[in-house]
């Protein structure tokens, strides 16, 4: 029996160091990948399109194939498991997608997925050598366009962009607790906007905020992404007195809804 429980005990910390190994070349290829889109593909696109927005369209299937390639390597290595749900209420154009942010890896599922899409991304990004090339290309926001942000943000949805916004505005801390900024309720406020939530989860946790890659959990985690009917907006609009507080109760309500439907699953 002894010798059995140090066979598991040894089974179980080589398919944890794999797992840790697994994590490193996840991250190399993701960042090898940006460094081959950026020098070969996009500027290939540029010379051969013309037309901006024809441009942009082929640059974001791109890099939805390239995240959606490197979603199945991390399933094919032992990683994670993922599950999808209500997809087919993305089968649209000029989504308003919100969706909580407990891990590294949402924003690739989420683009990996979605077709058309849009984000808003952080300014270093755009001067990061492995990301500057796709996020330039496929016309992302940079997040320190200012007053301007919520503008373009709209201008893109009536392009017909399927806009992916974090309303933390970063991950999730450990203890779960949500902070939604209201930049988000603020473009489907003035933008007259319904919301499409994206419920995420991750169990057990990892990637999250502050956390080392390398710290891998026990087990190779479940990642779930669900997507849920549309919040309709128009009813924020008539119970407020203004477009702030509508914004406001807007924002509270998000905070409310994802807290409950992460709470619920913690239950179950």
């Amino acid at each position: 029996m002894r010798v059995a429980g140090v066979g598991c005990a040894m089974l179980s910390w080589a398919w944890r160091a794999w797992r840790v190994l697994a994590t490193g070349v996840s991250f190399f290829l993701f960042g090898a990948g940006g460094l081959v889109l950026r020098i070969a593909v996009f500027p290939l696109i540029h010379i051969c399109i013309r037309e901006k927005e024809a441009r942009t369209r082929l640059s974001r299937i791109v890099i939805r194939f390239a995240m959606r390639a490197f979603v199945e390597f991390m399933r094919a290595v032992g990683i994670l498991r993922y599950e999808l749900r209500g997809m087919e209420r993305l089968d649209r154009q000029g989504l308003l997608i919100l969706a909580n942010h407990p891990t590294l890896i949402d924003t690739v599922f989420l683009m990996a997925f979605v077709k058309h899409a849009g984000c808003i991304v952080k300014n270093s990004l755009w001067e990061n050598p492995f990301t500057h090339g796709p996020v330039r290309a496929a016309d992302y926001i940079n997040n320190s366009s200012g007053p301007e942000l919520i503008e373009r943000c709209i201008a893109a949805l009536k392009t017909g962009s399927n806009l992916i916004v974090f309303p933390e505005g970063t991950r999730t801390p450990r203890n779960g607790e949500l902070n939604f900024k209201r930049g988000a309720a603020n473009v489907a406020v003035r933008g007259r906007w319904n919301v499409t939530p994206v419920v995420i989860r991750c169990t057990p946790p990892t990637l999250s905020k502050g956390e080392k890659w390398w710290h891998v959990p026990v087990r190779r985690f479940d990642f779930s992404m669900e997507v849920r009917e549309d919040i309709a907006i128009q009813r924020f609009l008539s119970e407020a007195d203004n477009e702030t507080v509508a914004a406001r109760q807007l924002t509270h309500y998000l905070e409310d809804y994802f807290s409950r439907e992460n709470q619920g699953h913690a239950i179950a």
